[in-house]
């Protein structure tokens, strides 16, 4: 299953800094409707993320009855994804 959408990166409190993009409602729908084939535990399901030209492997997280986009360290810095911003998110979910 292959998804695009954009969204606003938050941060979330912690040592590191964490930011996520929320799944926008229409995606987290169709996720939501795969999820029990794909995910690996409490939730959490493995998929491929793009954010411009960095390609990231990571998990989404359930939050409030939707989805959160881990964006790491590395791909922050590359994109320069910073809280506040419109974020345009590509998700992979394979087996979905």
């Amino acid at each position: 299953m292959d998804l695009r959408f954009t969204g606003t990166a938050i941060e979330w409190r912690g040592p590191a800094p964490f930011v996520f993009v929320p799944v926008a409602a229409d995606e987290a729908a169709e996720i939501a409707a795969v999820a029990s084939r794909v995910t690996y535990g409490w939730g959490a399901i493995p998929v491929t993320g793009r954010i411009g030209g960095t390609e990231f492997a990571t998990s989404l997280f359930p939050r409030d009855g939707g989805y959160l986009v881990p964006v790491k360290v590395a791909v922050q810095r590359a994109e320069g994804v910073e809280p506040g911003e419109e974020v345009t998110v590509e998700l992979t979910i394979d087996g979905a």
